[in-house]
């Protein structure tokens, strides 16, 4: 009997997973679409760390692992773009990301807290490797290409969502 409850949980969680990271692949693979057609810059909101954030809030953690290092890894296979190098850099970003606030969740105990730092540490880290990349001329284009002022609030954003659904406020 316990078997069978343990099979079937494990069952609605690798289906729910899986549904949810065909959802999360289509919709950073339809962004560049979006964009073009509302004539709006999506790509401001942060896709890629948006489904890692609604994988942190309702899936499993190793699934937010797997989608940090996949979902550049995908868009960059489907369409070029971006460029190697910056999807590892940005695969890189988003794991430090994910490891980081499971490791302050367990520390601060304050999971607004430890997604708005495990998020602005790996941007930090991001930016401190681009600038690198950059300067070796590795990689092309500009240092920073969203405005702080919209990092700053999609930060929020996302913090304030991660304490409402860890926080059981949200069911």
């Amino acid at each position: 009997m316990l078997e069978a409850i343990l099979s079937n949980k494990i069952s609605k969680n690798i289906v729910k997973g899986s549904i949810f990271d065909l959802l999360a692949l289509t919709f950073v693979y339809l962004v560049p679409t979006f964009s073009h057609l509302f004539a709006l810059p999506i790509y401001f909101v942060e896709p890629m760390r948006l489904m890692l954030i609604l994988a942190i809030a309702h899936t499993s953690k190793k699934n937010a692992y797997f989608l940090a290092a996949t979902l550049p890894i995908f868009s960059f296979l489907v369409s070029a773009h971006p460029v190697f190098l910056k999807t590892l850099l940005i695969s890189g970003e988003l794991f430090i990301n994910v490891w980081l606030f499971f490791f302050l969740s367990e520390k601060i105990n304050n999971k607004f807290g430890a997604m708005v730092l495990s998020i602005a540490i790996s941007k930090i880290a991001y930016y401190l490797i681009k600038f690198t990349l950059l300067s070796f001329v590795l990689l092309e284009g500009n240092l920073i290409s969203t405005p702080i002022l919209i990092q700053v609030i999609t930060t929020a954003v996302f913090g304030s969502y991660i304490y409402l659904m860890k926080n059981n406020f949200v069911k």
